[in-house]
């Protein structure tokens, strides 16, 4: 039995001693901007990036050398540290927003999370004038956020390979690329970087400014939705740039290990892979229901193609859980209302890949799901004696046992309990019940995709309520209710 007691004794020095490497590393970065901002001549961010650097460095330094790793982290050890590592990096990353002036602390801390969980929902009042030095800092903080503040951290930290393996599996992972876990995160960061560089490249083929390319592809390929504009890519009125976020946003959603396994060659095993055949049905149906809903309304003069266009768009960003927009908040409010609205939360709740940068249920425990329905009603038909093969191909056969369903069940029970809670939280503020699931969706999937509900002027427990949703569906649910288990344990005990 895991004891309190042997987490306090040994545990805790090493997941402080942990948390200062974290925030040396997150201060490091934090430097980053300041060159943007020396670039266009924002010299107003400089102070704000570098205070915050500072504070982050001189933490964790004392963090790093204050406590020593004493004990091997635990799976429990292993899954507090990655969900308090998130609160602790949106902390710090919130400085430059509130130094700089541009935002109150609260909504600081709300654009970091948003950031870091690659959600997309912004709390600027006008991202027409943001200065390109926090449309940097925006931006990278979700191409950290979409590869994993973990996974990153993985492909540097000098540790016992128990530690990684545990760490990388309490951010929400449990694939394997390669068996070493450290050269797993280090292949992961690699195509990453390489989707990056060729999503830069193709945003500038499609006329696309080069800093906007930086920049929509950290949002794209992250699944991530932050914009620089108050129109989002809806701004460059381009159907090539369009498609050029349409293809990143689906590759950001797509499971890493079959990318690599694509990568080297085998690339039947993504027609063949049960993820492929639960999200392109859902694309093409979403996408026919939404085209002909807003083709029959009088907004778009009876336009197939634009309405085509429109839905193809807002539905690969649902799906992939991304949040980028063609069409306005007030658009999605009062032209998608009804069916449309309701196919874009329901995507949003289904989300994106298993071991994406994408967010929500995932494509595998839906496909687990139906197949599993498949299975009960085939045992029904079939004799007592005769024997169901419950298998799944994802990037391999996988046998799905009892277990797998058990805690499929639970993970999707648990999923739409914290949806209801959070909606029935944010009713008590906004009457508008279509709006209101759509962005409760939005947030505890990871979309970012707004209908205009949440602002800068938003209730505070609003705020906090999303923040939270952000953070719980980020890390998948199950090391957030650890964390808060162990809370509540320790009150009682005091």
């Amino acid at each position: 039995m895991y004891s309190m007691d042997k987490m306090k004794n040994g545990e805790v020095s090493s997941l402080f001693h942990y948390t200062g490497f974290m925030c040396i590393f997150l201060g490091l970065l934090m430097l980053l901007p300041i060159v943007v901002a020396l670039i266009y001549g924002e010299s107003k961010y400089i102070l704000p990036f570098f205070y915050s650097s500072f504070i982050s460095i001189i933490m964790g330094v004392l963090l790093f050398k204050g406590f020593k790793k004493q004990v091997d982290l635990s799976l429990r050890g292993a899954m507090v540290f990655s969900t308090s590592i998130w609160l602790v990096a949106c902390a710090l990353s919130a400085l430059p927003f509130y130094f700089s002036g541009d935002l109150s602390y609260l909504d600081g801390y709300f654009e970091a999370m948003s950031g870091y969980t690659t959600t997309g929902f912004s709390m600027y009042v006008n991202l027409d004038t943001a200065a390109f030095t926090m449309d940097f800092w925006r931006g990278f903080m979700q191409w950290l956020g979409g590869v994993g503040i973990i996974v990153l951290a993985l492909t540097i930290l000098s540790s016992p390979a128990v530690n990684i393996m545990r760490l990388y599996s309490a951010e929400g992972r449990d694939e394997r690329i390669l068996p070493s876990i450290r050269h797993t995160a280090r292949t992961i960061l690699k195509i990453y970087v390489l989707y990056t560089v060729i999503g830069i490249i193709l945003f500038i083929a499609a006329g696309m400014p080069i800093f906007d390319s930086v920049f929509y592809t950290f949002s794209a390929l992250s699944t991530g939705g932050f914009a620089m504009q108050n129109a989002s890519l809806a701004f460059y009125h381009s159907i090539w740039i369009e498609l050029v976020a349409i293809i990143i946003m689906i590759i950001g959603a797509t499971n890493f290990a079959l990318h690599y396994t694509v990568l080297k060659g085998n690339w039947r095993e993504y027609f063949k892979d049960i993820e492929t055949r639960v999200s392109w049905p859902l694309i093409i149906i979403g996408t026919i229901i939404v085209a002909v809903y807003l083709y029959n309304s009088p907004y778009y003069a009876h336009d197939f193609l634009l309405s085509l266009r429109l839905s193809v768009f807002q539905v690969v960003s649902a799906i992939t859980t991304t949040g980028l927009q063609t069409s306005s908040g007030q658009e999605i409010t009062n032209q998608y209302a009804g069916l449309a609205i309701f196919v874009l939360t329901l995507l949003m709740v289904i989300g994106a890949g298993s071991c994406s940068t994408g967010g929500g249920i995932k494509w595998i425990r839906i496909g687990i799901m139906v197949k599993s329905v498949w299975w009960e009603i085939r045992s029904f038909l079939l004799p007592q004696s005769a024997v169901i093969s419950r298998k799944i191909h994802h990037v391999k056969e996988v046998k799905v046992d009892d277990n797998l369903l058990k805690l499929t069940g639970l993970f999707v029970f648990v999923y739409l309990m914290v949806f209801i809670i959070s909606n029935i939280i944010v009713m008590f503020y906004y009457p508008n019940v279509s709006q209101v699931l759509f962005e409760v969706a939005s947030a505890l999937s990871n979309v970012g995709l707004t209908s205009s509900l949440i602002t800068t002027t938003s209730p505070v427990i609003v705020k906090l309520t999303f923040i939270a949703d952000m953070w719980i569906g980020r890390l998948e649910i199950w090391p957030v209710l650890l964390l808060l288990a162990i809370g509540a344990s320790n009150i009682i005990r005091k």
